[in-house]
């Protein structure tokens, strides 16, 4: 085990630690919001993610955009790949809900049913945007469907730089785009949900959706809600992902998801601030874990952990339900 390159570079490995949880915790949203309110776990969520990051490159490949735009450009095509990737990710997950799951608690349906549907929508959308998108319309557009499941690389937005030296730990432009941009987003979406009145209707529907239907509480406006809440938080991590490492892949969102949906237990599942708890925390320790190993270890490092911290903890670092959620 390498100790004196982890502790020799202990800051910059956490940068990095945290740069990358924050887009972890970003995916986790989705999955503790829908797990929140319905008890459903949603594994379709993670290619929410990625319809987002093809969106991305669709709308600047369709805005013409180049490698290392000036600091202008460069701002529109963030604001341009957010707005794509929030409309993309959200009416996916809209959708989703209106097709699949609805029809399945308008019968009323167990909770078994509704896991297996969420692992066949998984793979549903894992071959849409892997075999059928390329087949009807790689020709079209080559840049983004032109080879069958091949990772497609994206133009740079930003080129790192330093921004901020402390010592020997190096704060690049990108990392502090990715970690700020993440807070602000998480920080809106614990605002909306516990200082707004559609927030007030997502918490009693948690806690009690029967009660909140006396009081007058549309139940399937709320889960609407939450779905494309979600899915917005999807599209902002695609964003980040894009602007960061610069690719993507229809199978993606596989192992990012599992990453995700355990950031979403480590913190609570069903706790929005755990989301973000769990996130930081699950990208830190594979930082650390690749670094005293090899890179190779880290997946197998934070599930290990995802183990541990359950045996000890079941509900997880904070363990505080949605419906619970304090206003």
């Amino acid at each position: 085990m390498n100790f004196d390159e982890l502790f020799g570079h202990f800051g910059q490995h956490t940068v990095d630690g945290l740069s990358k949880g924050a887009i972890y915790a970003l995916i986790a949203l989705g999955y503790t919001l829908v797990y929140g309110v319905l008890r459903l776990i949603n594994f379709a969520h993670s290619e929410v993610f990625v319809v987002g990051t093809f969106a991305v490159l669709g709308a600047w490949t369709a805005f013409g955009m180049q490698d290392n735009p000036g600091a202008g450009q460069a701002i529109l095509f963030l604001l341009i790949g957010l707005v794509a990737a929030a409309v993309a990710s959200g009416g996916t997950a809209l959708a989703l809900e209106r097709i699949a799951y609805r029809p399945l608690r308008k019968r009323n349906a167990p909770p078994l049913v509704f896991l297996i549907t969420a692992i066949g929508l998984s793979l549903v959308l894992v071959e849409i945007l892997g075999l059928l998108l390329p087949r009807l319309v790689g020709g079209v557009f080559p840049t983004l469907f032109g080879r069958e499941r091949q990772i497609v690389g994206m133009p740079t937005l930003i080129e790192q730089k330093p921004l901020i030296a402390i010592g020997d730990t190096a704060i690049t432009n990108v990392q502090a785009i990715v970690f700020f941009s993440a807070l602000l987003m998480m920080a809106m979406l614990d605002w909306f949900i516990n200082r707004t009145r559609y927030g007030r209707g997502v918490r009693a529907v948690a806690q009690n959706p029967e009660t909140a239907a006396l009081m007058g509480v549309n139940q399937d406006r709320v889960i609407m809600l939450i779905f494309v809440l979600g899915g917005v938080m999807a599209g902002a991590a695609a964003l980040l992902w894009s602007v960061r490492f610069g690719f993507t892949q229809s199978s993606l969102g596989f192992v990012l998801g599992l990453k995700a949906f355990t950031a979403a237990v480590l913190g609570g599942i069903g706790n929005l601030r755990g989301a973000l708890l769990g996130g930081l925390f699950l990208g830190l320790v594979e930082v650390y874990a690749a670094t005293l190993y090899t890179s190779a270890w880290e997946d197998v490092v934070a599930f290990v952990v995802l183990i541990v911290v359950l045996m000890f903890r079941p509900t997880g670092l904070l363990g505080e339900s949605l419906g619970r959620a304090r206003a």
